[in-house]
C-alpha cells in the first residue's frame, strides 16, 4: 500500500518529453546595487573632504521571454532575453558638510545564456539550480551630451555571472517557476571621468532577483 500511495493527481505527467523545444514568459523584481572599490586617490589629501562613497540598494523590475532547449534528461539550456528597468546610487559622505547621493536610472536589454540542472520530479513538484552569462546593453545609460559629462554614468555593455535555484510546479495548463537569482557584474562599468568618480577604481554591479516563470 505504501508503494501505491500517491499525493495527488499529478499534472502533466509528460511535460518535461513531449518537446525539445519550450516557450514562455517571465517577469522579475529585484534589487541592484554596485560593488566599489577605491583607487589610490581617495588616500591623498585632495579627496580629504570625502568621508566615505556607499553603494545603495535600490528596486526594479524586468519583463522577458523564454526559450528553452532540452539537452537531456535533467540538463537544458535556457535563452531569456528581456528588458531590464533599474535604478544605481552611490551616497557620497562629506566632512563637514551634507552627504549627497547620485542616482542613475538604466534601462537594459539582457540577453542571458543559463544552464538548468533539474531533480528528479515528485508528483507536481521539482527544484532545480541554474547558472550562466548575462550580456547587458544599456538603452538608456552613458550619453555624450556635454551637459551629463559631469554626472555619474556607467558603460553602456556589461557581462554578469549569474546563479540560482528554483521550483517547477506544475499545473493541468503550465508549467508555474519561481527562482531566486544572483548576478554579479564582471566588467567595470565606470563610464565617467569627473568629480563622482574620483577616488574609484572601478564599479561593478550586483543584483539580486526573484523571477516568475511560466511555461
Amino acid at each position: 500500500m505504501a508503494q501505491s500511495r500517491s499525493s495527488g493527481e499529478v499534472n502533466n505527467p509528460r511535460y518535461d518529453e513531449r518537446r525539445i523545444v519550450t516557450y514562455g514568459f517571465s517577469f522579475g523584481f529585484h534589487t541592484a546595487s554596485l560593488r566599489l572599490k577605491y583607487s589610490d586617490y581617495f588616500t591623498t589629501p585632495a579627496m580629504d573632504s570625502v568621508h566615505s562613497i556607499v553603494p545603495l540598494k535600490k528596486p526594479g523590475f524586468s519583463l522577458g521571454f523564454i526559450v528553452n532547449f532540452k539537452l537531456a534528461p535533467f540538463f537544458d539550456v535556457r535563452i531569456t532575453p528581456k528588458v531590464t528597468f533599474s535604478e544605481y546610487g552611490l551616497k557620497y559622505n562629506y566632512i563637514g558638510r551634507s552627504a549627497a547621493t547620485e542616482t542613475i536610472e538604466s534601462v537594459g536589454v539582457d540577453f542571458p545564456v543559463l544552464f538548468k540542472y533539474k531533480s528528479q520530479r515528485r508528483d507536481n513538484i521539482r527544484m532545480y539550480i541554474i547558472g550562466g552569462v548575462t550580456t547587458s546593453i544599456e538603452a538608456a545609460g552613458k550619453t555624450e551630451l556635454a551637459e551629463d559629462q559631469n554626472l555619474l554614468q556607467l558603460e553602456r555593455v556589461n557581462l554578469m555571472a549569474d546563479f540560482g535555484f528554483g521550483f517547477d510546479l506544475y499545473y493541468p495548463l503550465f508549467k508555474f517557476s519561481p527562482e531566486i537569482r544572483f548576478s554579479f557584474g564582471l566588467l567595470d562599468v565606470v563610464g565617467s571621468n569627473n568629480d563622482f568618480t574620483a577616488g574609484i577604481k572601478e564599479l561593478k554591479s550586483k543584483t539580486v532577483s526573484i523571477y516568475f516563470h511560466f511555461q
